[in-house]
């Protein structure tokens, strides 16, 4: 068995009880020589080439949510992509195969059908031939936890970049709380090594998913709403730079003020030098020291008429 591929040993045997689900899809009762049915490996719980995985957890609960989804081409949802239909669909474990991580290793297999029609034929024969074979899934995940700190990777908890290692551990995302499933693929390259998963119609990034990735060096890949949020927060960004800039040539204003009150004069160009290299905390916390009121100074042992000649009042004449 091969992840992520039409499973060859499997392929286009149809039974009676098949045959039933099939024409639970179907509007009219097809016949075997009606249509191709075949098995996928669709997914399974080592790490891809996203450096993310699926948990066993996740497989079983895939496993209902896949049943009844379409199979189409390259991911591109329209309708004369559809191509399949998944009939059934089972968890297995895969004997004497593990993981990268040592663990054992569990797929989730589907059993799918295609119409026999002319329009179809070159994709059967295909298939047949062995030329198409590889596939990957499209589903929506609820968390991508994080392998070194256990925080979801798109919340502000977690600082890790999936492929780097910390303490000599390569950080992975694992992908839990399946929400739902919505297609199976036929790809040429998928993102799993054994020609797995693409994780499509995943919850859209956020700014700090994107920020996140750009910090990393990681190329990005948007989605036309996802680059209508960047805009939109770009200039959210540019319109309160505008206000910060405002604000602080108000306070070196209020700065150069209280400098000449203090009667420090310095050259114009050196000043604006100075105050150009103050943070705003530091150029706030000098404004405050400059107007603060001067206090006079007091001796030490000073002590004032008052409190002296409070407590003689006994001796006066």
């Amino acid at each position: 068995m091969k992840n992520g591929q039409v499973i060859k040993s499997l392929v286009s045997s149809v039974g009676e009880s098949e045959m039933e689900l099939i024409n639970k899809y179907s509007r009219r009762e097809l016949s075997e020589d009606e249509v191709y049915i075949f098995s996928v490996a669709l997914c399974d719980n080592d790490i891809d080439r996203d450096c993310e995985r699926f948990t066993v957890e996740s497989l079983f609960a895939l496993e209902k949510l896949f049943v009844g989804k379409t199979g189409i081409i390259d991911h591109d949802p329209t309708a004369k992509n559809q191509k399949a239909r998944i009939i059934s669909c089972k968890v297995e474990s895969v004997d004497g195969e593990t993981t990268a991580l040592g663990d054992q290793l569990f797929r989730l297999t589907a059993r799918a059908y295609i119409p026999r029609t002319e329009g179809n034929r070159e994709l059967i024969e295909a298939i047949e031939a062995g030329i198409v074979k590889e596939v990957s899934v499209g589903c929506s995940m609820g968390h991508t936890l994080c392998s070194v700190c256990r925080n979801d990777m798109r919340s502000p908890l977690c600082s890790h970049h999936k492929g780097r290692e910390y303490d000599g551990a390569m950080c992975y995302g694992e992908l839990t709380d399946p929400q739902d499933a919505y297609e199976f693929s036929f790809v040429a390259v998928p993102a799993q090594r054994s020609a797995g998963v693409i994780k499509t119609a995943v919850k859209e990034k956020d700014m700090n998913d994107i920020c996140k990735t750009l910090e990393s060096g990681q190329d990005v890949a948007l989605t036309k709403s996802e680059a209508e949020k960047l805009r939109a927060y770009i200039g959210s960004l540019e319109e309160e730079n505008e206000y910060a800039k405002a604000y602080r040539e108000e306070l070196n204003g209020r700065l150069r003020a209280a400098l000449k009150e203090k009667g420090i004069a310095l050259d114009f160009a050196i000043e604006s030098c100075v105050l150009k290299k103050l943070s705003l905390s530091e150029a706030q916390a000098l404004l405050k020291a400059l107007c603060a009121k001067e206090r006079k100074a007091v001796p030490q042992l000073y002590v004032s008429r008052a409190d002296d000649n409070a407590g003689n009042t006994e001796f006066r004449i």
